[in-house]
């Protein structure tokens, strides 16, 4: 004797299909369609964001280059991937195409750019506060599996899970920074 039929609704069949296949966000198909164009112009994709802002939809797109990214940079990713993108339109609403640096004070969200910052000053807001504190900086000494480890002034160290942070980005001291001004008064 053969095999039993195997018989399965067509709930059942459509929850197989869907649990075999988990559809794509529409940041990961936007970071696929982007990553030809990222390797040809010698770029890195630091982060990738679609939200929403009042009634208005944005697709950011933060890249950066090792040498530093110039506007140049920026216009010819920005013409190359909008243009893959009206062809695979991928996004049913409409919405506002925005490419950018990360900047000097950028946004750490994704493993790598923990393991990238070593040794970086960090500044970090938590959701809630520690001993009456939601704002700290010091220096990245750590990182292991969602748990951040920073050296604070005073040689304290603090650890805390990524999932407990509101932001944490690259702190930079501007009051320390020599912007090539001179004092021309009195000339």
């Amino acid at each position: 004797m053969g095999k039993s039929p195997c018989i399965t609704s067509k709930e059942e069949g459509r929850e197989g299909a869907l649990s075999a296949k988990k559809k794509e966000s529409t940041t990961e198909i936007a970071a696929r369609l982007a990553q030809p164009v990222l390797e040809e112009l010698g770029l890195t994709l630091w982060d990738l964001r679609f939200e929403k802002e009042g009634s208005l939809w944005f697709l950011r797109y933060f890249i950066d280059r090792e040498e530093g990214l110039t506007i140049e940079d920026c216009e010819a990713f920005s013409r190359a991937v909008d243009q893959l993108l009206d062809q695979a339109d991928p996004i049913s609403q409409s919405y506002t195409l925005e490419v950018s640096s990360p900047g000097i004070e950028r946004e750490l969200t994704k493993d790598w750019h923990y393991e990238q910052c070593m040794g970086m000053n960090l500044s970090v807001r938590l959701i809630r506060p520690v001993d009456g504190v939601r704002e700290f900086t010091g220096t990245l000494t750590g990182y292991q599996e969602g748990r951040v480890t920073l050296l604070l002034p005073g040689e304290t160290e603090m650890s805390f899970g990524t999932e407990e942070a509101s932001f944490v980005r690259l702190y930079h001291d501007y009051d320390s920074e020599d912007f090539g001004t001179e004092d021309n008064e009195g000339e």
